[in-house]
């Protein structure tokens, strides 16, 4: 069973604002802060239960307008910059520091991006130890000329409530759902199977947030970067799908993977799907098998 904290967060162009943080804890000094991806909320119980067996307390946010902090108000998972999610990881990291000598953020796909720019931020101040970022969304998975247009979004105030006519793919969500042959039970409602909208403010957010990471942050904590050996681009499913990552491409990541900072660690996992502790049993073992092992060596 999970505590549930609600945080609550100054209003922002739609209104209310919150994020809720989610505990399972111990009485260990060891924290772990898990931040989701996009489409995305927490649900992966077994990676609490993996910390929790290493004696690490966890965390996880619900960032806003996701999951348990969508309000009816909200459009899903629409911002206008990525630092609109730094107050409530700012609370959540003072709530976990009170009761805590030791603190990693593990960050998933967008979240990965959003923990490496809030990391580079708060730099020098003892707040984080380690970042662990699973398949972190550090570039478009797209050709040159749609990225290049993505990059031609300077005036994304002007669409934030029309989503952009990219069309749907249910690829992902029907490789990993069990009513779809996949091993995962979540909330279709609060991560459905075709996956959110997407605005040109938040793909504009986006894009100024990873060529921020490009020019090269300076992250002063170990990094680990966890990416899929294999990237695969299809928009509907194929079996091939639940042995690769078909949401971003994984060279991506290895390249721009020593931006980060100057102490980052990078390995490619054979057969991971994009959320990597997602993948199958054998796979999401070496993927919590790099984890322990990087933790001994650096924390």
């Amino acid at each position: 069973m999970y505590e549930t904290t609600v945080l609550k967060l100054p209003a922002d162009f739609e209104g209310e604002v919150i994020a809720t943080l989610l505990s399972r804890t111990a009485g260990s000094r060891r924290a772990v802060l898990y931040l989701h991806g996009f489409t995305d909320y927490f649900f992966q119980d077994h990676l609490a239960d993996f910390y929790l067996d290493q004696g690490v307390d966890f965390y996880a946010l619900d960032l806003r307008k996701y999951g348990r902090s969508l309000l009816p108000h909200q459009t899903r998972g629409l911002i206008r910059s990525v630092t609109d999610y730094f107050p409530e990881i700012d609370q959540a990291v003072r709530i976990i520091r009170e009761s805590h000598d030791e603190l990693v953020v593990n960050a998933h796909s967008t979240g990965g991006l959003v923990a490496a720019l809030w990391a580079d931020r708060v730099r020098g101040r003892g707040l984080v130890d380690g970042l662990v970022l699973n398949s972190p969304f550090f570039d478009l998975n797209v050709p040159l000329p749609l990225r290049l247009a993505a990059d031609l979004l300077k005036t994304p105030l002007s669409y934030t409530t029309r989503p952009l006519p990219l069309g749907v793919s249910t690829a992902y969500g029907k490789s990993i759902h069990r009513d779809h042959g996949g091993e995962w039970e979540f909330d279709l409602e609060l991560k459905p199977i075709g996956g959110f909208d997407v605005h040109a403010a938040w793909l504009a957010a986006i894009r100024r947030a990873q060529r921020r990471l490009h020019r090269g942050l300076a992250v002063d904590v170990p990094v680990l970067v966890l990416a899929s050996s294999t990237g695969l681009r299809v928009r509907d499913f194929v079996p091939e799908a639940r042995s690769a990552d078909i949401v971003l491409d994984p060279r991506q990541i290895a390249r721009w993977s020593t931006a980060v900072g100057p102490h980052v660690t990078c390995v490619r996992v054979q057969d991971g799907v994009h959320d990597l502790v997602l993948s199958a049993e054998p796979v999401r073992k070496q993927v919590f098998d790099h984890i322990e092992r990087w933790q001994r060596a650096y924390l």
